[in-house]
């Protein structure tokens, strides 16, 4: 009986613990207009002890894809905790919190398309082939308007669009540039990861050079249109050139020109980068995680 209390005593003691030197995870299913939608939040180590302060957040897209491989797609993710980790532990930047939220299968690239960004005629062709309605509006509505303030209530964060960054690959990328475009009342920093600038299947672009100038053309009236000068905003951008990446160039270069032509200085307020040799796959983006949170959460000191 004694064995027995002493491993129940052991048990509560672990449940109620602190975050560890890795920090900790919470994970919730949370209602909304789009659907239930699961989440998953990492406090960074410390958030338990120091009561008072409070902390950045840094938004995630695919969130099978962020942090535990058993839950993953590929068996591979960002690791976006361990990157996290690294960047605090070198004191790059003030400890923050992640939250990571899951995609909704199938119904993906609907729920990521940046809706705003394609003419009627595109949209039209791009909803009768998904065979439904593009979502990326209601998405950004369910992140700024439903999500966010439940995690602003739940946990101490600093709420301001300074200090809330959002980050995403391929049609994550996508939703990512465009939350930031579209919600700069909420999201003040993305990084847009290998994204999926043709919009959509790029061997078709290939084989119909008008409705790939029509894509590119666009990009160009919605950057011109609806970006803005950056105000205290930031931007990552980037591209591998191998698997689906190495389709990507002819577009990014669209999007880096209407970009720095709304006033964004390259360097300052954004980047745009390129890495040779590298494929469309968690592993590669992982692999600059450190660095691309690194230059684009600089400004969330100590």
């Amino acid at each position: 009986m004694t064995r027995f209390l002493l491993a129940l005593v052991a048990l509560f003691a672990a449940l109620a613990a602190p975050a560890t030197a890795q920090g900790r995870f919470v994970e919730f299913d949370q209602p909304a207009d789009i659907g239930q939608v699961h989440v998953t939040v990492w406090l960074p180590p410390g958030y338990d002890k120091d009561t008072k302060r409070r902390y950045p957040v840094l938004y995630m897209h695919d969130g099978q894809n962020v942090f535990f491989p058993k839950r993953s797609n590929f068996n591979k993710v960002w690791a976006a905790d361990k990157a996290a980790l690294t960047l605090i532990n070198a004191r790059k930047v003030a400890p923050f919190m992640i939250v990571a939220v899951d995609h909704p299968g199938p119904s993906r690239f609907l729920r990521y398309f940046p809706t705003r960004v394609v003419s009627a005629p595109l949209r039209q062709g791009t909803e009768g082939f998904a065979k439904g309605k593009l979502g990326g509006d209601e998405y950004l509505s369910f992140l700024g308007d439903t999500l966010k303030p439940v995690i602003d209530a739940r946990y101490r964060t600093r709420p301001q669009p300074r200090y809330t960054a959002v980050a995403g690959s391929s049609m994550g990328g996508l939703i990512s540039l465009y939350a930031l475009t579209e919600r700069a009342d909420i999201f003040g920093k993305a990084a847009a990861v290998s994204t999926h600038s043709p919009l959509i299947d790029p061997d078709l672009l290939a084989k119909q050079p008008m409705m790939a100038a029509g894509v590119k053309a666009d990009w160009k009236r919605y950057l011109s249109t609806r970006l803005g000068t950056p105000q205290g905003r930031k931007l990552w951008m980037d591209h591998g050139t191998e698997t689906l990446d190495a389709s990507y160039a002819p577009y990014q270069a669209v999007l880096d020109q209407g970009v720095a032509d709304a006033g964004w200085v390259r360097g300052k307020d954004f980047e745009s980068r390129v890495y040779k040799g590298t494929a469309h796959e968690e592993n590669a983006w992982a692999a600059r995680l450190p660095e691309m949170l690194g230059w684009l959460l600089a400004d969330w000191r100590r």
